[in-house]
């Protein structure tokens, strides 16, 4: 499993390639973002997206299914104190499959956490054509393999 010491700046890790289906847009719109260019393509391309959008939530849900997949579930990640920023720059649109990466920007210990370590990341996601769709930055909290005594 993965610790805070596997994390050092600088180190990147890679998301994807996830294929965004129409009906995983739909029904994520349902439950979650209910508005017209998110439930209907004819509705999306009349709107200033273009076709059939994922809503920013639902591509933010992806970007974090994404780092569950390429890095969290290896981990002893502890959670995450929240969200410095997201940006969403392109739509993302039924058909379109993305990827991208995590990279650790820096990696310090916790004082009030002897064990824990918080590690800062940027995430980028690119569509197919290579433009970038969405990216943000982050912080998770993460043990350490070492123990306590390396915060003192």
């Amino acid at each position: 499993m993965l610790t805070y010491e596997d994390y050092p700046p600088g180190r990147q890790f890679s998301l994807g390639p996830k294929l965004v289906r129409a009906e995983e847009i739909i029904e994520f719109a349902r439950e979650f973002d209910p508005q017209p260019m998110h439930l209907d393509e004819e509705a999306g391309r009349e709107s200033i997206l273009g076709g059939l959008a994922a809503s920013g939530w639902h591509t933010c849900a992806m970007l974090m299914r994404m780092m569950t997949d390429s890095h969290l579930l290896a981990s002893h990640a502890q959670g995450a104190p929240g969200i410095d920023f997201m940006e969403w720059r392109k739509p993302v649109l039924a058909g379109d499959t993305l990827s991208g990466n995590s990279t650790v920007l820096e990696a310090r210990a916790m004082r009030s956490r002897p064990g824990l370590g918080i590690v800062k990341m940027r995430h980028e996601l690119k569509n197919q054509n290579g433009d970038l769709v969405c990216f943000g930055e982050n912080s998770v909290m993460l043990q350490m393999r070492s123990g306590p005594e390396i915060a003192a």
